[in-house]
């Protein structure tokens, strides 16, 4: 009796640390990631036919048939809003290929596919301050002038 008691609790022990290492790995969400899935590992982005990895921060899709990782979007979809477009949180799935059962993903949740309302875990970063970080960058590098770099430049008229 005594060694069914501590096989049970070796046993026990190892599932409460599984489920631990399991929480611990799944990393942290994309301020775009949709509020209250902390712990979960994918999406899905019906709008552009995508997944993304949280624990790996990458990017999966199909690529002429091959399914690809990127820490970026496509080159087609680099101009895709991820605050605004909608995620389909996958919680059903365990594993390294979400894609597994991609034609199923694509069926429920076609382009366009909006569920019950999300919220984003963080705010989008305006374009002004995306702008002035970019400039600022510009202006950080030795050697480079500080001075008039606006010299010639078309202000932003319209001469059509």
């Amino acid at each position: 009796m005594k060694k069914i008691v501590i096989a049970l609790m070796l046993l026990m022990s190892v599932f409460a640390h599984a489920q631990v290492s399991i929480n611990v790995n799944i990393g942290t969400p994309p301020s775009w990631g949709p509020q209250g899935y902390d712990d979960s590992r994918y999406y899905y982005l019906p709008d552009i036919d995508t997944y993304y990895d949280v624990s790996q921060k990458q990017f999966i899709y199909d690529n002429n048939g091959r399914w690809v990782r990127q820490s970026r979007l496509p080159s087609a979809y680099r101009q895709y809003d991820l605050y605004g477009g909608y995620k389909v949180v996958l919680n059903d799935y365990r594993g390294d290929a979400p894609y597994t059962y991609h034609k199923k993903h694509r069926a429920e949740y076609p382009k366009g596919y909006h569920g019950k309302p999300q919220k984003n875990r963080g705010n989008k970063p305006d374009k002004a301050y995306k702008q002035n970080n970019k400039d600022k960058n510009k202006n950080d590098h030795p050697g480079k002038s500080k001075g008039n770099s606006n010299k010639g430049k078309d202000h932003g008229h319209d001469h059509h």
